[in-house]
């Protein structure tokens, strides 16, 4: 795929997503190759504009993470305007313009997935970035606002009109959030009405869905979030299946390691204290599906600091790895030897992560 003069080879892209695309997952994923565009969290345009440094250190990307796309969102056109010109002063590669967000206060505000109800405004902006930069400007988008206003075919074109080069879309509506399944019939839909480069996303976990969901909808691309945080090999694999290639399956000593670099990436870009909310954060989506992993995420949770975090951690893996059978295959009785401790039914299992927006 091709958005206007940047190459993005594979057609795999990494969705934004509020508190976890940030420089260190980003370059994690990177790491482990096979992804073609990263896209960073949504970043207001308020923040950039009006020189908050918190969101300057959002903005902030090392070569290595390119080809890389930087996503805003507000309202003002103007505002809008002015953030795409200092993104573009940046070096990024594209700017790409937050349509689909459901979070409130980026509704109350009237961007994120508000714009797909002002559509007057929503090509205000478009055309007003359009004339602002030269790097390539593209749109992400969800189906409609709800069951009742589904209209993503029309503002593709709108997009596609306004010089846009590219629209990637979420198959779900504003009010459907995160639940029920996404909506491909009009993802298809949207690649048929224009000829700009359309990505999809929505409800790819596996790199068997991805390919699937490539095959079936005739998108250029699919874009991955949620299934990249519990496997961050997903990009890797897809790559591997799309050329018949036997996919790389990483073992206990991988996982454990890639928890480990996740720290390391991690180290220059927050205080401690934040450490240890995003590892945990981390820890609570990358174990699910391992045996033993509800008792793991429960000790990591109560863990205070860094080192009883990753104490928990090593525990876990050098226990699966002495023994030689993989998690996913234990017998209860081996799960109750690798988790000694008995339940305490007064503490939740560690499911609790920072609340997920993909933007």
């Amino acid at each position: 795929m091709t958005i206007g003069n940047v190459a993005i080879a594979p057609n795999l892209v990494l969705a934004p997503m509020a508190g976890v695309t940030d420089s260190s997952f980003r370059r994690l994923i990177k790491e482990l190759s096979g992804v073609g565009l990263i896209v960073t969290e949504f970043i207001s345009v308020e923040g950039i504009t009006r020189g908050n440094m918190r969101t300057h250190r959002m903005m902030k990307f090392l070569p290595e993470e390119q080809p890389l796309s930087i996503q805003i969102f507000g309202y003002g056109e103007d505002r809008m305007a002015a953030a795409a010109e200092i993104i573009e002063e940046s070096g990024a590669d594209i700017v790409d313009i937050n349509c689909g967000c459901p979070a409130k206060k980026v509704v109350k505000g009237g961007g994120g997935s508000s714009l797909l109800r002002d559509l007057p405004q929503l090509e205000k902006i478009l055309r007003r970035v359009r004339r602002a930069v030269s790097i390539p400007l593209t749109m992400k988008i969800r189906t409609g606002w709800d069951d009742s206003s589904i209209n993503a075919v029309e503002v593709a074109r709108i997009v596609e009109e306004c010089g846009g080069d590219m629209i990637a879309i979420h198959g779900r509506t504003r009010m459907q959030g995160y639940s029920g399944r996404a909506n491909w019939e009009t993802i298809s839909a949207v690649k048929q009405a224009v000829s700009i480069p359309v990505t999809g996303c929505g409800d790819i976990t596996t790199p068997e869905q991805a390919i699937d969901r490539l095959n079936e909808s005739g998108v250029d691309a699919v874009m991955i979030g949620r299934g990249a945080i519990a496997n961050p090999w997903i990009f890797r694999q897809t790559s591997e299946l799309m050329r018949g290639e036997t996919v790389y399956q990483p073992p206990l000593e991988e996982k454990q390691r890639v928890l480990h670099r996740y720290y390391e990436l991690m180290c220059d870009e927050m205080p401690e204290k934040g450490l240890t909310g995003k590892l945990k954060q981390m820890c609570g989506y990358f174990t699910h599906g391992l045996a033993g992993g509800a008792r793991l995420r429960e000790r990591v949770f109560h863990s205070q600091t860094i080192q009883e975090i990753y104490d928990q951690i090593d525990a876990y893996f050098e226990s699966m790895i002495a023994r030689g059978v993989p998690p996913d295959a234990l017998t209860r009785e081996e799960r109750e030897f690798v988790d000694p401790k008995p339940r305490d039914p007064k503490n939740a299992e560690f499911t609790r992560t920072a609340p997920l927006t993909i933007g």
